[in-house]
């Protein structure tokens, strides 16, 4: 009887000690996406086992290229080739930033400055006419279950080409060429993702058309 009494409250007592562990502290007997999902700041997970272990795990929405040790938020991107090549949209004098983590405020400024005439007469190049171009779309975007998508800088994009391309991860299609949020002037920067090109942005032409690569933060 005493040896029943015992084992019960050692029961007991080993239950409560479980039921106090914190999950959202990072747990080494679960896989990082585990402890993700259970609310770890990834900043915890990064001082535990290093930044390496996040790229290219399928998370948010995308595939993880950044972690920003300035907010402990993460960058995922993602291929939306399925919508076919498509325009820049208008073509505008407008230059945009290059760093990482700009693409939202990029793709907010090109979404701006289509509204305008653009057209020959008001010093535009080209008016195209229609919310049908890259950057409506990925702003308007529902996908995987988010709506804050945008179209990630020239920076983002080679981060995303180091980070997961090259190590085998992600879903980016090596026959196309992405558009980036970054633009000097009249030209815009784009990407392909073939190893062959060495995973470096290049200018391209706002006439053109191109695949679509979308990335959010995730917090």
């Amino acid at each position: 009887m005493k040896k029943s009494i015992f084992l019960i409250a050692y029961l007991v007592a080993f239950v409560s000690c479980t039921d106090d562990i914190d999950p959202t502290i990072y747990n080494t007997d679960l896989d990082i996406i585990e402890n993700l999902n259970n609310g770890v700041a990834p900043a915890d997970i990064v001082e535990n086992v290093g930044v390496e272990v996040l790229y290219g795990l399928d998370y948010g929405g995308g595939f993880i290229f950044h972690f920003d040790e300035n907010d402990g938020s993460l960058i995922v991107a993602t291929d939306y080739s399925q919508i076919g090549n498509k325009r820049w949209g208008d073509i505008f004098d407008l230059d945009t930033s290059h760093q990482i983590g700009s693409g939202v405020e990029n793709t907010q400024l090109i979404v701006q400055g289509n509204l305008n005439d653009n057209s020959p007469a008001n010093g535009g190049i080209e008016e195209f006419g229609s919310d049908d171009y890259t950057f409506k779309i990925v702003s308007d975007l529902e996908f995987n279950g988010f709506n804050d998508w945008f179209v990630p800088s020239s920076d983002s994009m080679e981060a995303i080409f180091t980070n997961v391309h090259s190590i085998g991860m992600g879903n980016f299609d090596e026959e196309l060429t992405y558009w980036s949020s970054t633009k000097e002037g009249y030209f815009p920067y784009v990407m392909s993702f073939d190893v062959n090109f060495g995973g470096e942005t290049f200018n391209g032409l706002c006439s053109q058309v191109n695949g679509l690569l979308i990335a959010r933060k995730v917090y």
